[in-house]
């Protein structure tokens, strides 16, 4: 393990290199290989509906409803865990804790079939689980490896080398796929399956180079009581009582926890939208929602770093409030756009802006905490906020699906959220 100073080039590098290492999982099992799988799987099964406890829920909805009760137990379990961490002293073990469990779920979802609902399910709700659990512990590392003046870069750098990383395994995965008999593959679903295998492969291998870095942290010798359950909870309502101290922060936080919820829900059913509301007529359905899923990638490199640079100019909540503007008016358009090219165009401004307001967001955050060496309970509070809003979101979103029948209904209504946010950012101190 290398013992390097805050602000080293190569601890930084390192830091971000986890990004590297997890992005494969956010693009290929959240965003482009797994929903065209899903949505393969039903079509080939001609079934609609999932039959959860004798009721017929629509699979589009379910795999939503699936997703908002992973993060609800991630955002429970959290402010657990960043307690624990920082009390012994060991975020990275937990950081690599959930990696790994992440990581073998993506495997188990070679698994996944139309008659092994179940497994697959649970393997999707693992993966989720491990993810943005691991998300907690990653991006609390932030404030104690880079000094204020570097964290905007380096945050950019992170998603950056994420959408790098995962673009070039997605890449390789779609070869695969369009292809699955130059590798001795029979079917392109067969092909699906194994590269969920590569992501599990790519995500444990790669964040070995983050361990080697970041730093350990000062485990002390103490038994494991359930008085740390409660230390964790009791960190939470420190966090909150200072937060009631600083007006700004505690205006960013709500502001936060609006527009989040409706970029993360965006981001995590555009794919099922591009496969159920879009006509692709005699279009290749899979290669048109991958291609548009490697524009947003590309595009969200050059969005992260031109974030970066407007928001040194003109400040981060100038910037935030841009983009909410922004995706406001993406959401609009979404519910019109009914033919190919006109999702390619979406997602390719989809892409502009997604990198850069998850990472102005994540660096204003950082800049406004105080001075404090609990980080893990700050980000933890944090990450909470940003869960319950997916929940909330998911909700949301699969219950409109549901009942409207359409997708199209609730992309616009996730609209809404971007201009809430957008008016709560304005009431935000800028100094």
């Amino acid at each position: 393990m290398a013992n390097l100073p805050k602000g080293h080039s190569k601890l930084l590098n390192a830091w971000a290199f986890y990004d590297w290492a997890n992005s494969v999982y956010s693009l290929v099992i959240a965003s482009a290989v797994f929903p065209i799988f899903y949505e393969m799987i039903f079509s080939d099964a001609k079934k609609e509906n999932v039959l959860i406890f004798g009721t017929q829920v629509k699979a589009t909805a379910m795999i939503s409803f699936v997703t908002a009760f992973a993060f609800l137990i991630v955002a429970i379990c959290s402010p657990i865990l960043s307690g624990i961490s920082d009390y012994l002293g060991n975020k990275k073990a937990f950081l690599r804790f959930f990696c790994y469990l992440g990581g073998l779920s993506c495997i188990s979802l070679y698994w996944f079939e139309i008659d092994n609902l179940f497994l697959g399910y649970t393997a999707y709700f693992f993966g989720l689980i491990g993810f943005w659990s691991s998300l907690v512990f990653y991006n609390s590392y932030l404030p104690d490896i880079a000094f204020p003046e570097q964290q905007d870069r380096v945050s950019a750098k992170g998603f950056s080398m994420g959408y790098i990383g995962s673009t070039i395994l997605l890449i390789i995965n779609l070869i695969m796929v369009m292809y699955p008999d130059k590798f001795g593959i029979e079917t392109s679903k067969e092909a699906m399956k194994i590269s969920f295998v590569m992501v599990g492969v790519w995500w444990i291998g790669f964040s070995h180079i983050t361990y080697y870095y970041l730093p350990k942290g000062n485990r002390t010798n103490v038994a494991l009581t359930s008085d740390f359950i409660f230390k964790g909870f009791h960190e939470l309502s420190l966090v909150w009582k200072q937060l009631k101290q600083n007006l700004a922060l505690k205006r960013y936080l709500y502001s936060y926890f609006v527009f989040i919820m409706a970029v993360q829900t965006v981001m995590l059913v555009a794919t099922y939208f591009g496969a159920t509301e879009v006509n692709w007529g005699t279009e290749d359905k899979t290669m048109g929602l991958i291609i548009s899923i490697l524009l947003i990638q590309l595009v969200a490199v050059l969005g992260a770093f031109i974030t970066s640079r407007v928001s040194e100019k003109y400040g981060n909540i100038s910037t935030l409030i841009g983009l909410n503007a922004i995706w406001a008016v993406l959401c609009a358009f979404a519910y019109f756009v009914e033919t190919p090219i006109e999702f390619y165009a979406t997602a390719g401004f989809v892409g502009l802006v997604m990198g850069g307001i998850q990472s102005i967001a994540r660096s204003t955050y950082s800049k406004l905490l105080p001075e404090t060496e609990d980080t893990a309970s700050f980000f933890s509070f944090y990450d909470v906020t940003e869960k319950v809003g997916i929940v909330i979101g998911m909700t949301i979103y699969g219950t409109i699906d549901m009942i409207t029948g359409s997708m199209r209904n609730a992309i616009v209504f996730l609209g809404v959220f971007f201009v809430i946010g957008l008016i709560l950012l304005t009431r935000v101190p800028r100094k």
